[in-house]
């Protein structure tokens, strides 16, 4: 049985490494390109993704995860979040870039290191929040659970480059939420589990921040606050990104973290919504186009990437190439990483 959808009686279902690993055999055998990976430079994945405009919609991810009381509780309990944010942003980007711009084997070794690191992560539940009460169990390979990170990732995405960028058509916009189940299999969720498209998933996600499967819990107001802050980051957020964020969250979940959005927030948001398009338009390509894209090209190209890709590469992913080989060296990669980071 699959996890239920929002308003339907709870019941957790979890994958396991053989769920896993059927839906990577699948996906495997319907690439025709490996050297290109499970998409290619002409799917809309590549092109969304390719923009730097896409860190516009990673506060609000972040939040709408930490929704989640089962993320906010395995970030508490399993995570540096707190005290080294940016660890988690790299290893998240780091992971999800791969999987959209890595080789056919990258994108699979990427998915099963993901589900290794996912089988450590569970525990009880510290508070009760949502539908969940203190001291029941949770575990990170959960099909309700990874369904929502993924809806989180795909929708802020679309956001973002809208807010940037001239809005998708309907084709484009259906194409690329196509792409984004396939990507989903990486993260060990079936297709059954899925809205069938893209209407169907924007009513998967109303449904969902109107339901009880979230609830943001003290824990989780305690991280939103630092990241929203920059604590432990490089870059502090400014106003006008915290106010932007802000303004893209449903108003019960900005409400539930305390966010402040009143006159002063609104108006920064709307400014910034205003000037952003021509802004990030202007921008140069080497501004805007991030580095696993570009490794992607010059690995398409037969060339190596370049020190200005290795540059970005280390500003969005944490290192200098994405990782796996093509031997698929899992325990190479792994080694030296703890479920901390």
């Amino acid at each position: 049985m699959l996890a239920e959808m929002p308003g339907e009686p709870y019941q957790s279902v979890f994958v396991t490494e053989a769920d896993s690993e059927a839906l990577l055999a699948k996906l495997i055998a319907g690439t025709r390109r490996p050297e290109a990976g499970i998409f290619g430079p002409k799917s809309v994945s590549w092109r969304i993704n390719r923009e730097a405009a896409l860190f516009l919609g990673a506060g609000r991810a972040a939040l709408l995860q930490l929704a989640h009381p089962w993320v906010a509780a395995a970030l508490a309990e399993h995570s540096t979040v707190l005290y080294r944010p940016i660890v988690r942003f790299h290893r998240t980007f780091r992971i999800v870039f791969t999987m959209i711009f890595g080789t056919l084997g990258q994108a699979t070794e990427a998915a099963r290191f993901l589900h290794a690191l996912h089988t450590h992560i569970g525990g009880e539940m510290p508070e009760d929040a949502g539908a969940f009460r203190r001291g029941s169990h949770y575990e990170a390979n959960e099909i309700g659970a990874l369904r929502w990170v993924y809806a989180t990732l795909v929708e802020s995405a679309v956001l973002a480059y809208e807010s940037a960028l001239p809005a998708l058509t309907a084709i484009e916009r259906e194409q690329y939420y196509a792409e984004s189940r396939v990507l989903a299999g990486l993260f060990g969720i079936p297709s059954a589990a899925l809205p069938e498209n893209w209407a169907a998933f924007e009513e998967y996600n109303r449904a969902m921040t109107g339901s009880d499967e979230l609830g943001v819990s003290a824990g989780a107001r305690t991280i939103a606050q630092r990241l929203m802050t920059g604590s432990g980051l490089w870059i502090h957020p400014p106003h006008w990104y915290r106010a932007m964020t802000a303004a893209w969250l449903p108003k019960r979940i900005r409400e539930e973290f305390g966010l402040k959005f009143g006159d002063a927030e609104q108006k920064a948001a709307a400014r910034t919504m205003t000037r952003l398009p021509g802004i990030y338009q202007g921008l140069p390509a080497a501004v805007r186009f991030m580095g696993p894209w570009r490794e992607a090209r010059a690995r398409l190209e037969g060339r190596r990437a370049g020190a200005w890709t290795q540059w970005s590469n280390r500003f969005w992913i944490g290192q200098a190439r994405m990782p796996f080989s093509e031997s698929g060296d899992l325990r190479r990669h792994a080694q030296g990483t703890t479920i901390a980071e």
